[in-house]
């Protein structure tokens, strides 16, 4: 690809970018959104959270995860049970980490 070609994809990502994201920024009033769409969309983060997270945890190079042996399982379990016990964000962070961690290091695993 030409210094002229990737210069014109960046504007034309960048444009795309631009349009799409501040297409809600433009009208002077608010758009009326039903109900039912407006529950749906509250569920969103935790969707698209999931769907992030749930293959890192679960597979590994394109494989479900064949054995135990592996750091995420306890880690999970420890953010899942720091998460129940004290609801936050950083408390979870900062469990899973260590015991991720802890496996990997120590363990080997």
């Amino acid at each position: 690809m030409s210094l002229f070609e990737g210069g014109i994809t960046i504007v034309g990502l960048a444009l795309i970018t631009l349009l799409t994201r501040g297409f809600f920024l433009i009208p002077d009033r608010k758009l009326p959104i039903p109900d039912w769409l407006r529950q749906g969309l509250r569920c969103t983060p935790l969707a698209a959270l999931a769907a992030v997270i749930a293959p890192e945890i679960m597979m590994t190079d394109g494989h479900l995860v064949s054995t135990w042996t592996d750091a995420r399982w306890p880690a999970l379990a420890a953010t899942t049970a720091w998460y129940m016990w004290r609801r936050g964000i950083l408390g979870p962070i900062v469990a899973g980490t260590s015991v991720l961690l802890l496996f990997k290091l120590g363990l080997g695993w």
